[in-house]
């Protein structure tokens, strides 16, 4: 290969490091949003009510997960 191709490349390569690494710090930095939601709605609701929502969002994912189980099996 030419030395400007692999000069190419290696610039091409170095631009798409820092979009990576930029998604990755926007993806942590969501993370910590979600947390930061989540720990603010526990205290508000209070304890026994945020188990009872846990349950309900325990429920329907299982329901769900079922839902696509047989959706999979029907397509088989």
């Amino acid at each position: 290969m030419k030395e400007s191709k692999l000069v190419e490349m290696k610039n091409k390569i170095e631009s798409l490091s820092r979009v990576i690494q930029s998604l990755i710090t926007e993806v942590q930095r969501n993370a910590s949003i979600a947390g930061g939601t989540l720990t603010a709605l526990q205290v508000h609701v209070g304890e026994d009510e945020w188990k009872k929502i846990l349950e309900e969002l325990k429920d329907k994912e299982k329901r769900v997960e079922k839902d696509v189980e047989q959706s999979l099996e029907k397509r088989s």
